[in-house]
């Protein structure tokens, strides 16, 4: 029962981080999800000395504030000419000291581990269960998850149309009337909302290996939204299940191992991907000089 929490969990996370990475990847911004991922720890803090409780809608205000603190930060370094990579790691390293700071000051009265935050600890999830009505309904971790896939299927799926145009010509879309800035915001809200949802049960080394690889692995394989965001999913769901699997083999870090495998299977995109693969690539090139 433990390999099916632990499963259901990290597929749970893949899933969420994978259809908010395909618009993170188009829109050229996925270091923006690293550091949202980050960035988010002193409102989690924050949320813990204010309400004195570690209850998960605390923990997940405080973080989608700061996540959207932190992207309304990069975007006034940038406007104020700064360079992209410049404005993100300035933004997101002075914000992620400030948590640790917060932490470290108040370590005797606050009770959050800060190697759970960076780390997680997956294999745990099956401890911590909800209760409802005095009968255990499942990992809490599993159910929080849950409902943050939902919200981002329900938000995707309402408008679709909206942050495709925004992903690919925020210029045109902008002329249709939509409004861009609000999209954007909406979806770093998405962003900050999977990433406190993930810390306690898989840390932030998963959330941020699972926004990026799986969409960029499905960016080589197709040019269409719609099954770039289900070629993520699928590469996700095989990563989680695939590092567990060896993470059980290796006696190793189940989420290390998770995003170990994503990486292999991105690597093969990159070489065997029928049209982006350097390997196919390479052929066409040898067949046309003949």
């Amino acid at each position: 029962m433990a390999t099916f929490w632990i499963i259901l969990t990290a597929i749970l996370v893949s899933s969420a981080c994978a259809i908010l990475g395909c618009f993170l990847i188009l829109r050229r911004m996925a270091l923006v999800g690293d550091a949202i991922s980050h960035a988010v720890l002193p409102g989690i803090a924050i949320a813990f000395l204010w309400s004195g409780s570690r209850d998960s809608l605390w923990m997940l205000l405080g973080a989608t504030v700061f996540g959207l603190l932190t992207v309304f930060f990069i975007q006034s370094l940038q406007a104020g000419g700064l360079s992209s990579d410049a404005s993100i790691g300035i933004v997101f390293t002075a914000l992620f000291a400030v948590g640790v700071i917060l932490i470290s000051l108040n370590a005797q009265h606050i009770d959050l581990d800060l190697d759970c935050v960076l780390f997680g600890e997956i294999a745990y999830v099956q401890w911590d269960t909800l209760t409802l009505g005095g009968t255990d309904v499942g990992p809490r971790a599993v159910w929080m998850l849950g409902i943050t896939l939902l919200v981002i299927l329900l938000v995707i799926g309402l408008f679709y149309k909206q942050f495709k145009l925004c992903a690919f010509d925020p210029a045109l879309a902008a002329a249709c009337g939509i409004p861009v800035v609000l999209f954007h915001y909406l979806l770093m809200g998405l962003v900050s909302m999977t990433s406190v949802a993930s810390f306690e049960s898989v840390g932030s080394i998963l959330v941020v290996g699972m926004l990026i690889v799986p969409a960029a692995t499905a960016y080589l394989l197709t040019d269409r939204l719609g099954k770039m965001i289900l070629y993520s999913v699928l590469v996700g769901a095989a990563s989680s299940v695939g590092g567990y699997i060896m993470a059980y083999a290796l006696d190793a870090s189940i989420a290390g191992c998770m995003v170990a495998v994503a990486g292999i299977l991105f690597v093969l995109a990159l070489l065997l991907s029928p049209k982006h693969g350097i390997v196919f690539r390479y052929a066409r090139r040898k067949f046309a000089a003949r």
